[in-house]
């Protein structure tokens, strides 16, 4: 992971900072074994000075030519005066991750690190995310990239990004479930005491107009959702649980979710799928009962949608101990 110490980091940017620290950072052997490595590389000379007001400095133990050698690199945030004056990115950093890219490794930003995989041609010709804060000048800045600026996160294959705070723990939590699948990283949101999996493609900006208590009304109908989905719900069956008219809890599910009912239900029932295929030997045809997707066939449109890959060859990734 790249940190900018030498250019000085806002106090406010410790939050992008720590979450791949977080998800990555701390070995969870009960969990896989091994975990990831992580390395936080500086930009520049330890211990240089920060601009005032903006809090701090970090000393780090690897530099930027290690990120080469890396599988991943993380890049959570960049300085506020390289996004709001245009204030240049280090020349050294924008080479040091052209190099990275051309050795292979995955090339992730959080929040306004999209600023640098801009700045070093990785977004050329793809969509990417940033906050939405951003977006308009990630957009004017860098016309080659296609900014989307109403995802949480966009993954690219090998260059992903997302949007800002909790957007990025999304995006590391998706990582995990890329690389160690859906149980893993089911297990480790739980940990962290937050939601397993929110899609990429959920709204960024979430009217937050409806009162809480609204929202937590909501929360017994879902949790009894998930207990049940193999059967076949409905948005009216939902709505009656939660004591709403169908148009109600529809619109309500929307404002605190960003997704419609039906797509919720869908993604959830696709992680129940994928939890089944890596800790279960049971047949695909079951697997697509209990998971409430109802027979193989639309089983394997889902996945060939949505992950690209068949239920098949999404069990061979993961085989079990």
């Amino acid at each position: 992971m790249v940190v900018t110490e030498d250019i000085g980091l806002p106090s406010w940017d410790l939050y992008e900072l720590s979450i791949p620290c977080t998800v990555f950072g701390k070995p969870q052997p009960d969990l896989a074994d091994p975990w990831y490595d992580l390395r936080l590389c500086g930009t520049g000379a330890a211990g240089g000075n920060a601009p005032e007001g903006t809090g701090l400095t970090l000393r780090t133990r690897y530099g930027l030519d290690d990120l080469p050698g890396a599988d991943t690199v993380v890049v959570p945030s960049v300085p506020d005066a390289c996004v709001e004056e245009g204030r240049p990115l280090p020349e050294d950093l924008i080479k040091a991750l052209r190099r990275a890219h051309d050795a292979g490794a995955r090339m992730v930003s959080l929040c306004t690190g999209a600023f640098a995989l801009a700045e070093a041609g990785l977004l050329d010709g793809r969509r990417a995310t940033a906050h939405w804060l951003h977006t308009a000048q990630l957009a004017e800045r860098y016309p080659k990239v296609r900014v989307d600026d109403s995802v949480l996160y966009v993954d690219d294959g090998d260059v992903l990004t997302s949007a800002g705070l909790t957007a990025g723990l999304d995006l590391c939590l998706h990582l995990v479930r890329r690389d160690l699948g859906a149980h893993v990283a089911n297990q480790l949101a739980r940990r962290m005491v937050v939601p397993a999996h929110r899609p990429g493609g959920q709204a960024q900006f979430i009217d937050l107009s409806v009162p809480a208590t609204d929202d937590d009304a909501l929360a017994p109908v879902l949790d009894w959702a998930r207990s049940h989905l193999e059967r076949p719900l409905t948005v009216r069956d939902l709505a009656r649980r939660a004591a709403m008219s169908p148009r109600t809890f529809y619109r309500r599910l929307q404002e605190a979710t960003g997704t419609t009912p039906l797509r919720w239900l869908l993604t959830q029932r696709l992680g129940r799928a994928q939890a089944l295929l890596e800790s279960t030997d049971l047949p695909v045809e079951k697997v697509a009962e209990l998971s409430g997707l109802g027979t193989a066939n639309n089983l394997r449109h889902h996945f060939l949608r949505h992950l690209g890959v068949s239920p098949s060859e999404y069990r061979r990734a993961f085989p079990r101990a």
